[in-house]
Formats: C-alpha cells, structure tokens, sequence
C-alpha cells in the first residue's frame, strides 16, 4: 500500500501523510502508540509486531496475531514446556 494511502487511512492529513509515513519507517520519527495502533489495524498486524527487536521475534509476534485463542492457548503451554525443560 502507498505511504499516502496507509498515512491517510490511519488518520494523517493527506497532504502530509507520505511525509509522515516516510518519517516513520527511517526512523527519523516514532509514531505515537495510539497511531502504531491505527497502522497495524490497518496493516492487519498486531501493534508489537512495529517494535521487535529482531526478524524472529517479529514473526512470532505476527503469526501468534494470526492464531485463535485455543491455538495461542496451546502455543503458549508448548512454549512454557519448552522453557521449563531447558
């Protein structure tokens, strides 16, 4: 999706809105949490997912969004197992 369509989705103004965007994505700014809110419902990601540290920790964060609660539910017993083994 362009950075003015995503940008004015969210709720920027339209003639600021690539602007903004564009800020956000280098770094040079950091959106408000109530907006990485708006972009990730709009991006259809869960909010986190803007702020892992790393590639795997992003993912994880952007398939546990995708999960069900029984799924979540079951993820999270499987990773507790893992954890208490180790």
């Amino acid at each position: 999706m362009p950075q003015d369509k995503l940008g004015v989705k969210a709720g920027l103004d339209e003639g600021t809105a690539s602007a903004r965007i564009s800020r956000y994505e280098s770094g040079i700014h950091e959106p408000s949490v109530s907006f990485a809110h708006r972009l990730a419902d709009e991006l259809g990601v869960p909010a986190p997912y803007f702020y892992a540290a790393d590639d795997e920790l992003a993912k994880l964060i952007l398939w546990f969004g995708q999960l069900n609660t029984q799924q979540r539910k079951s993820l999270l017993e499987f990773a507790s197992h893992i954890k208490s083994s180790s």
